[in-house]
């Protein structure tokens, strides 16, 4: 009887530590695995998530279709809702595949494009930001990656429709308008009697305002002026002459990628590869015009 049982719980004992044997080479499996999955990750450069508005053309756009009439392909939009493309897209895969990496694009609304970035839904900002002292504060800048002028855009067959400078709307009342969190905000303040308007979330709202006469003239960069006039046909770019323009507008020219603040070796590695990609002016200015030809605004 004693036998017996002595017999059974030894056999007890076997199976347990059998099964513990098994548990065992099964999570030294799992680990290999993991390990196996990181070190291929790894071996691969990474995700670069880069966040942006996807409704800035010509810097940045949404469309249904991966296809660009360039011959080139947008990007799926991370979690869905279409495929990004514009100059910062283009901008983005270059670097993406000089550094090895795997481009990520996450679309974001242009006020919490910073808060986003810190609570780590994304790496960088490639949205046509300005480097601005103010946002130095805050973030890790690398040097530009496109330089832009600054221009007023007004409704075709108003009375300011044929200025030449600033000192022209003096006692005209003009009311003004421009993207909210951007550096042309103060820039409506030099305008002589300026009236300031609302100011709006996005660029097609300005412009809206413009074609709706809630607004008289806005203040924008040439490019996204130049990208609005394919479609909205009843307005006209004012490029103030020298001498009679905006002053301290310089930090608004200088597009840049930004990083979290202490992530300085994420930024040091973007500038690397912009200065292995050759992104001088030249090539700089010939993305953007072709980056204005392929929205899908132009066809």
């Amino acid at each position: 009887m004693r036998a017996t049982v002595f017999m059974r719980m030894t056999g007890m004992m076997l199976a347990g530590v059998m099964s513990m044997a098994a548990l065992t080479a099964c999570s030294g499996s799992s680990k290999e695995e993991s390990a196996s999955t990181t070190a291929e990750t790894s071996s691969e450069g990474g995700v670069l998530r880069v966040g942006m508005e996807c409704a800035y053309a010509p810097f940045n756009w949404t469309q249904v279709s991966p296809e660009v009439a360039n011959g080139d392909t947008a990007v799926e939009i991370y979690g869905g809702g279409g495929y990004a493309y514009g100059y910062d897209v283009m901008v983005a895969k270059a670097l993406a595949e000089e550094m090895g990496m795997t481009l990520e694009i996450h679309k974001v609304e242009w006020d919490s494009i910073g808060i986003s970035m810190d609570s780590g839904d994304y790496d960088c900002i490639i949205a046509g930001m300005g480097r601005t002292a103010e946002r130095m504060l805050s973030y890790s800048f690398t040097e530009p990656y496109y330089y832009r002028n600054n221009c007023i855009v007004v409704k075709k067959g108003s009375d300011i429709e044929n200025i030449t400078g600033l000192s022209e709307l003096a006692g005209k009342n003009v009311t003004a308008t421009t993207q909210l969190g951007t550096g042309w905000v103060p820039l409506l303040d030099q305008i002589p009697d300026v009236t300031l308007g609302a100011n709006y979330e996005s660029t097609a709202e300005v412009f809206m305002a413009l074609s709706n006469e809630t607004a008289d003239l806005a203040v924008i960069d040439i490019p996204t002026a130049e990208s609005a006039l394919l479609t909205n046909t009843d307005l006209k770019i004012i490029i103030p002459k020298e001498g009679d323009t905006f002053t301290g507008d310089e930090e608004m020219t200088n597009v840049c990628i930004a990083t979290r603040k202490d992530d300085t070796a994420l930024r040091d590695k973007l500038q690397s590869a912009m200065d292995s990609i050759g992104l001088e002016r030249d090539k700089m200015d010939s993305m953007m015009e072709e980056a204005i030809s392929v929205q899908p605004a132009a066809k």
